[in-house]
């Protein structure tokens, strides 16, 4: 199942995905079923059944919109938190290495993740403002999966029953400011601290599994900047499973529906993996698109920043997300 929220007549409500066609859950469930995402989220599988238990709409039905007639947000617009974690070995290597840097040793003893803004979550088409001062902007290629149940200390081997589901993810990063703050040893902060897109849908585990290969799902991962192919990975590759990152975030902490969970970036799924020689740094007019089998196409649009725009920058973006 594709759920999606989205913004219609100035309200963001929660949806189902049918072909063309958008459901507004509440609605076509005559009010039994929430209006917003992190409430469907906190029904859990049995939310998920119940939705399926509505059926097929067509257009003409009340509730039901054309994709075409709608504005999508971030599938999540609040989420609880996000973690973003770091668990493509090839991505470690490489950006340390354009760095002058190895790989820590510690690296292989235990995934790990930092905070980002969950209060500066942007959707599919929502504009992405270049911060001041910023030079070197970069989109990074990854995919998240969403917190379905409460818990705490979740072994790995039980951790895939707490994943309600999968979407696209891109951790927009403005490498100069995060180059320069990292120096002392805190982490990432207004590097990242100004956006992070998801969308266009969260799609549930159940569907997800037509893509399993053994332990791991196969999932091809793209991204464009102007229709330009630049990054190309799979999440089968990854060397910490996002049971192993459950598993971790959930050590001696509860999670709860709604909470988010970063893959990192998959190897060459950023501009600072690639080098700015092959791609220069994000500018004003650069349309950014990722990709992930059975996921969609996320696609934002870099904008600058200018002196009282803000109010029109976050008209969709931060109004409703």
């Amino acid at each position: 199942m594709k759920l999606v929220s989205f913004l219609i007549d100035g309200e963001v409500k929660a949806g189902m995905v049918q072909d063309e066609l958008v459901v507004d859950i509440h609605a076509v469930s005559g009010g039994s079923l929430p209006k917003d995402m992190i409430s469907i989220i906190n029904l859990g599988y049995e939310g998920i059944k119940r939705m399926n238990e509505l059926g097929s709409f067509l257009e003409k039905d009340k509730g039901v919109h054309s994709i075409r007639d709608i504005t999508l947000t971030s599938p999540i617009p609040r989420p609880v938190s996000i973690r973003d974690f770091y668990a493509f070995e090839e991505h470690v290597k490489t950006a340390r290495k354009r760095r002058g840097l190895d790989v820590v040793p510690e690296w292989y003893d235990i995934p790990v993740f930092y905070f980002t803004n969950h209060l500066a979550v942007k959707g599919p088409g929502d504009p992405i403002a270049k911060p001041a001062g910023c030079e070197w902007l970069d989109y990074e290629l990854e995919i998240a999966c969403v917190i379905g149940k409460e818990g705490r200390n979740i072994s790995p081997a039980k951790a895939e029953d707490f994943i309600y589901g999968y979407m696209i993810m891109n951790d927009w990063s403005a490498r100069d400011i995060q180059k320069h703050e990292m120096k002392v040893g805190l982490g990432p902060a207004k590097g990242k601290d100004f956006a992070t897109s998801f969308g266009p849908y969260v799609v549930t585990k159940d569907e997800m599994d037509t893509y399993r290969n053994g332990e791991r799902l196969d999932l091809p991962m793209t991204a464009k900047v102007n229709g330009k192919l630049l990054s190309e990975g799979n999440y089968q590759d990854i060397h910490y499973t996002f049971e192993d990152m459950i598993e971790r975030a959930s050590r001696d902490v509860t999670l709860y529906p709604g909470e988010v969970i970063g893959s990192g970036t998959v190897g060459s799924g950023c501009i600072l993996e690639l080098g700015p020689e092959k791609h220069p740094w994000l500018k004003p007019g650069d349309v950014v698109e990722l990709e992930i089998k059975g996921l969609g196409v996320l696609r934002n649009t870099i904008v600058e920043r200018r002196k009282g725009e803000d109010h029109v920058l976050s008209s969709i973006g931060e109004h409703t997300s």
